[in-house]
């Protein structure tokens, strides 16, 4: 049978390591923070913070660091979902696995539809929790990938000068070089150059890789 957080149960936390992926986790009932938090520090995977309030947590948070929200839905003050709803606002992809005291399909749904990893409920199963979390670590390090790419691409696009962004521009369309010519009124010859060191600069050798590559950027702007 899987076993239940409960206080008592709990054991004590591993000593972590700054390279440790970072737990938050926001409850305001201390027995359940205090359990969750030796719980998932015993492992010696995570870096665990506990916070009793979303305020609290909002004066730690690194958006730099990698990790994930284990997160209570029914929070005093601002509460789970308003948390969810501030930090999405706000530009932050946090990966959150939300915990209540009871099923309420309808609140799940919400927090679920928003982004949320996974909607326990409490006394939480240890099997689903652990697995939960993993999971909200395996997202964020796939956001934070997607988002270096983006970051890349964007700095690639800002090397451009305007003739060399107008001629990838007419290449991402499909054009041939002396269509390009026509279309801005120079020579072939000028169009190969602007095109040769665009290409060099977005560091691609395709159009393919060229097209990939600004629809990361345009993704960053979105």
């Amino acid at each position: 049978m899987n076993s239940m957080i409960h206080l008592e149960g709990a054991r004590a936390p591993a000593c972590t390591e700054a390279g440790l992926p970072a737990i938050h986790v926001v409850d305001d009932e201390t027995s359940v923070r205090t359990a969750l938090a030796r719980l998932l520090g015993s492992t010696g995977k995570y870096r665990v913070h506990t916070h009793d309030c979303a305020d609290d947590f909002l004066a730690a948070y690194d958006p730099d660091a990698h990790g994930c929200l284990v997160l209570d839905i029914g929070l005093p003050g601002l509460d789970g979902i308003g948390l969810q709803d501030h930090l999405r606002k706000g530009g932050h992809a946090v990966s959150i696995v939300f915990l209540s005291g009871c099923a309420d399909v309808p609140m799940c749904a919400d927090a679920m539809r928003h982004g949320a990893v996974d909607f326990l409920t409490k006394p939480v199963d240890e099997s689903l929790l652990f697995e939960a979390v993993d999971r909200a670590l395996a997202r964020d390090r796939s956001m934070r990938a997607l988002q270096a790419q983006q970051a890349i691409a964007t700095e690639r696009l800002a090397l451009l000068t305007r003739r060399e962004r107008e001629v990838l521009t007419h290449v991402m369309n499909g054009r041939l070089n002396k269509q390009i010519a026509a279309d801005i009124g120079t020579a072939e010859k000028t169009v190969k150059v602007h095109r040769a060191r665009g290409m060099e600069k977005m560091c691609v050798r395709s159009v393919a890789e060229l097209v990939r590559l600004v629809e990361r950027a345009r993704a960053a702007t979105e």
